[in-house]
């Protein structure tokens, strides 16, 4: 096996650890473990070819980010009118698109950012957390091509990002990582790492979003809840989202059982499964009602 150490990528900072887990989705031949250093950071592996020369030909180009069945206007929609995806998404429309979407290798980026299990009032489907509301209303596909336009040539990019020497550049990303926020004393503005934005996306990948199957336009006193993998305690106050660094090299799959076998609530279990420390997140305070600021930082579990 030829390994990369990848000390850009912390398993105790919630988008470093996406964009780890997104690299196996990205490129299959990938496997992922996490250092044994008192905070872990990412390390890839591969049994053929240099880790990162098989990223770096696995990202993705403009035209496959468009082919993602997310977007807003999704080419490949063969519905009579066509089916667009806003921010605010009828709960109909997502349907008709996930219809459209079945059977494409990547319909989880529907799954993994919405869920039509969860119907609001006004006939909207609930997004994940991990799919925040952002500035002007920009869809996360939206965020996902602004932040994927930065990375070229993407090698001049990918391995600083995995040295932990990233160029960082203004934008909210996708809208969740809490080291893009500056000083509230300062106007700095919101600065991230697009290499990391956009390998997180990908993470998500392992990530389904679910709900109670609740609709309120006809259950008005129903509780409406949805959960993401990974999110405990499933309500609006009091919602974390739980995540482990393990030993031993996994590919997706592996990483996808792994996640679905520990407990966060079971310490004395993560020696069976390898894990070496674990994380909940933490949501960023806002200043007042008006700050949209969304954002998760971590504290060791």
């Amino acid at each position: 096996m030829r390994e990369v150490i990848c000390p850009g990528l912390s398993a105790n900072w919630v988008n470093g650890w996406l964009a780890a887990v997104g690299i196996t989705v990205l490129e299959p031949r990938i496997r992922l473990h996490w250092s044994s250093d008192a905070t872990p950071v990412a390390v890839i592996s591969s049994q053929c070819e240099d880790p990162v020369d098989t990223l770096v030909s696995a990202w993705p180009s403009s035209a496959a980010l468009a082919d993602l069945p997310v977007a807003e206007n999704w080419p490949n929609d063969g519905a009579e009118h066509g089916v667009r995806l806003p921010r605010k998404v009828p709960v109909e429309a997502l349907r008709a698109r996930m219809e459209e979407a079945r059977g494409h290798p990547h319909s989880w980026t529907l799954t993994s950012t919405m869920t039509d299990l969860c119907v609001d009032k006004a006939g909207e489907a609930r997004h994940a957390p991990f799919d925040p509301p952002a500035p002007r209303g920009l869809t996360l596909h939206h965020r996902l091509e602004m932040a994927h336009a930065h990375v070229d040539p993407p090698r001049d990019w990918i391995l600083p990002c995995l040295e932990g020497r990233g160029q960082r550049v203004k934008g909210n990303g996708l809208g969740f990582d809490q080291t893009r926020v500056g000083s509230q004393g300062d106007d700095a503005g919101k600065w991230t790492d697009p290499v990391v934005e956009v390998l997180a996306f990908f993470g998500l990948a392992l990530l389904p979003a679910r709900g109670p199957g609740v609709d309120l336009r006809f259950s008005p006193f129903a509780e409406l809840n949805m959960r993401q993998k990974g999110w405990l305690k499933p309500s609006r106050a009091e919602n974390h989202f739980f995540w482990p660094a393990w030993k031993q090299p996994l590919d997706r799959h592996g990483i996808d059982a792994l996640l679905d076998a520990w407990s966060p609530n079971e310490p004395l279990t993560w020696d069976r499964y390898g894990i070496l420390a674990a994380w909940k997140s933490v949501q960023f305070t806002r200043t007042s009602d008006a700050d949209a600021t969304r954002a998760y930082g971590a504290r060791r579990v």
